[in-house]
Protein backbone atom coordinates (compact mmCIF):
# COMPACT_ATOMS: atom_id res chain seq x y z
CA UNK A 1 0.00 0.00 0.00
CA UNK A 2 1.30 3.58 -1.18
CA UNK A 3 1.27 5.89 1.42
CA UNK A 4 1.89 10.14 0.89
CA UNK A 5 4.06 11.50 3.05
CA UNK A 6 3.53 15.12 4.72
CA UNK A 7 6.25 16.72 6.80
CA UNK A 8 4.40 19.03 9.21
CA UNK A 9 5.83 22.66 9.52
CA UNK A 10 7.76 21.56 13.15
CA UNK A 11 9.24 18.35 11.40
CA UNK A 12 10.66 20.93 8.51
CA UNK A 13 11.92 23.02 11.18
CA UNK A 14 13.50 20.25 12.99
CA UNK A 15 15.87 19.39 10.02
CA UNK A 16 16.79 22.76 9.16
CA UNK A 17 17.41 23.24 12.64
CA UNK A 18 19.56 20.43 12.88
CA UNK A 19 20.83 21.18 9.50
CA UNK A 20 22.29 24.51 10.72
CA UNK A 21 23.71 22.70 14.21
CA UNK A 22 26.11 20.00 12.17
CA UNK A 23 26.76 22.58 9.66
CA UNK A 24 28.40 24.93 12.20
CA UNK A 25 29.54 22.23 14.54
CA UNK A 26 30.83 20.27 12.08
CA UNK A 27 30.70 20.40 8.60
CA UNK A 28 28.37 21.81 5.64
CA UNK A 29 29.32 18.48 3.84
CA UNK A 30 28.32 16.18 7.03
CA UNK A 31 25.29 18.42 7.35
CA UNK A 32 23.80 17.76 3.80
CA UNK A 33 24.82 13.99 4.29
CA UNK A 34 22.79 13.87 7.15
CA UNK A 35 19.94 15.78 6.01
CA UNK A 36 19.93 13.77 3.08
CA UNK A 37 19.79 10.34 5.01
CA UNK A 38 17.02 12.05 6.99
CA UNK A 39 14.81 12.62 4.33
CA UNK A 40 15.53 9.24 2.44
CA UNK A 41 14.04 7.73 5.91
CA UNK A 42 10.92 10.17 6.05
CA UNK A 43 10.33 9.05 2.24
CA UNK A 44 10.26 5.36 2.78
CA UNK A 45 7.09 5.69 5.17
CA UNK A 46 5.38 6.20 1.37
CA UNK A 47 5.67 2.18 1.33
CA UNK A 48 6.38 1.31 4.57
CA UNK A 49 4.66 3.48 7.32
CA UNK A 50 3.50 1.04 9.14
CA UNK A 51 6.96 -0.65 10.45
CA UNK A 52 7.39 2.30 12.79
CA UNK A 53 6.81 1.38 16.76
CA UNK A 54 4.80 3.19 19.56
CA UNK A 55 7.58 5.55 21.36
CA UNK A 56 7.47 4.00 24.60
CA UNK A 57 7.19 6.80 26.36
CA UNK A 58 3.77 8.30 24.86
CA UNK A 59 2.46 4.12 25.00
CA UNK A 60 3.32 4.19 28.62
CA UNK A 61 0.78 7.19 29.23
CA UNK A 62 -2.02 5.20 26.89
CA UNK A 63 -0.92 7.10 23.70
CA UNK A 64 -0.90 4.91 20.28
CA UNK A 65 -1.96 7.42 17.54
CA UNK A 66 1.80 8.43 16.84
CA UNK A 67 4.33 6.54 15.25
CA UNK A 68 8.22 6.35 15.33
CA UNK A 69 11.22 5.15 13.05
CA UNK A 70 14.49 5.95 13.98
CA UNK A 71 17.75 7.07 12.05
CA UNK A 72 19.83 7.28 14.54
CA UNK A 73 20.68 9.04 16.75
CA UNK A 74 17.29 11.09 15.64
CA UNK A 75 13.32 9.48 16.32
CA UNK A 76 11.00 10.71 13.64
CA UNK A 77 7.47 11.07 15.10
CA UNK A 78 4.61 10.61 12.47
CA UNK A 79 1.00 9.27 12.53
CA UNK A 80 -1.21 7.72 9.74
CA UNK A 81 -4.18 9.23 8.85
CA UNK A 82 -5.87 7.26 6.30
CA UNK A 83 -3.17 6.68 3.37
CA UNK A 84 -1.29 10.01 4.85
CA UNK A 85 1.83 9.53 6.74
CA UNK A 86 1.79 13.21 8.85
CA UNK A 87 5.26 13.50 10.07
CA UNK A 88 5.29 15.70 13.10
CA UNK A 89 8.75 15.82 14.21
CA UNK A 90 12.66 14.70 14.09
CA UNK A 91 14.49 14.30 17.75
CA UNK A 92 17.46 14.17 18.44
CA UNK A 93 17.08 10.61 20.39
CA UNK A 94 19.56 10.96 22.68
CA UNK A 95 17.20 13.50 24.82
CA UNK A 96 14.45 12.61 26.78
CA UNK A 97 11.31 12.70 24.31
CA UNK A 98 9.08 13.97 26.91
CA UNK A 99 11.61 16.90 27.66
CA UNK A 100 11.45 17.69 23.98
CA UNK A 101 7.74 17.09 23.38
CA UNK A 102 7.27 19.82 26.31
CA UNK A 103 9.59 21.90 25.39
CA UNK A 104 7.28 22.48 21.75
CA UNK A 105 3.86 22.59 23.76
CA UNK A 106 5.43 25.40 25.86
CA UNK A 107 6.85 27.79 22.60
Amino acid sequence: MKFAVRQLQEAEEDLLAIYLYVAAADSVDRAELLLERLEATIGSLDQLARRGRAPPELAKVGVREFREIVSRPYRIVYEITGRTVFVHAVLDGRRDLVDLLAERLLR
